[in-house]
């Protein structure tokens, strides 16, 4: 027998065998079998359909992970924009605030002659035999400064200027040692001399003895010696130090300028300071 008549004889049985499943279908003899059938195959079908069930969810999930991720990652975006504008704009209101203070502090003195200056640049020299505590700013001999013009803010006296060139000036701070200014207290009118410490603070020196100053005491520049203007605010007296064998007393001050924090300052480019070579009677720098 070749191979067509195997074939031949092979349909014929699958044939005959469809034939009699349906002819036991019609008559009922199948369900025992469909029965038996389904008890073999479900637990099978119930595990397939429960793997796709759950291949499914796993795949959901990691959609669901994925977009919880993205979405984690544009707020997290949208925060540190808000954080970055939020300090932007507290930066525009300080400077904001600072140049409506100096607007306020130009026109309370209308017969003073200002230039407006930002500050660029800082050295603070920690050599021992030049010690140095001074700003640059953005002004200079073509804005009308001029070197020992005094420089200033809305709270007070900044230092003065040493040094010009054309567009840029350099300004010495007050709290600088190689710095020293007439000054009195305002309510007392007790006359001494301001200089600055190596720590960066300030000092009232040369206050006579029974004169009476008081921590709380505001001081101001006297106007003595011609290097500054009378009057200016320079800081608050904080400690007394007293003793009957010296001749004078000494105080430490308060600035009331915050010299960590100047951005823009003023030139008082209407007043001359007068040679301090002499009737200087404060020994000014």
């Amino acid at each position: 027998m070749d191979n067509r008549d195997n074939r031949g004889l092979l349909l014929a049985i699958f044939a005959a065998l469809i034939f009699l499943g349906f002819a036991l279908d019609r008559l009922g003899y199948m369900a025992p079998v469909r029965l038996a059938l389904q008890s073999v195959f479900q637990p099978a079908e119930i595990a397939v359909s429960g793997a796709a069930e759950r291949a499914t969810e796993l795949s959901q999930q990691q959609q669901s992970v994925e977009t919880l991720q993205q979405q984690n990652a544009d707020l997290q975006a949208e925060v540190n924009r808000l954080l970055i504008e939020n300090i932007q704009l507290k930066e525009l209101e300080r400077e904001n605030q600072r140049l409506r203070e100096l607007l306020n502090y130009t026109r309370n003195n209308p017969g003073i002659s200002f230039a407006t200056a930002s500050v660029i640049g800082q050295v603070i020299g920690n050599d021992p035999n030049n010690f140095l505590y001074t700003i640059f700013i953005d002004v200079g001999a073509n804005d009308g400064v001029a070197k020992d013009m005094p420089v200033v803010t809305h709270r007070g006296l900044v230092g003065r200027v040493t040094n010009v060139n054309a567009n840029t000036a350099e300004v010495l701070l007050i709290i600088d040692p190689a710095s020293s200014v007439n000054a009195l207290v305002q309510n007392t009118r007790v006359q001494g001399i301001i200089t600055g410490e190596l720590g960066g603070t300030l000092t009232m020196e040369r206050i006579p003895q029974g004169e009476t100053v008081s921590p709380g005491d505001l001081v101001l520049t006297s106007g003595l010696g011609g290097a500054f203007p009378d009057k200016l605010v320079i800081g608050q007296i904080t400690e007394v130090f007293q003793r009957d064998l010296d001749l004078f007393q000494t105080a430490r001050m308060r600035a009331t300028v915050d010299f960590g924090d100047l951005s823009t300052v003023l030139v008082l480019t209407a007043f001359q300071p007068k040679s301090l070579e002499t009737g200087n009677t404060g020994g000014q720098n």
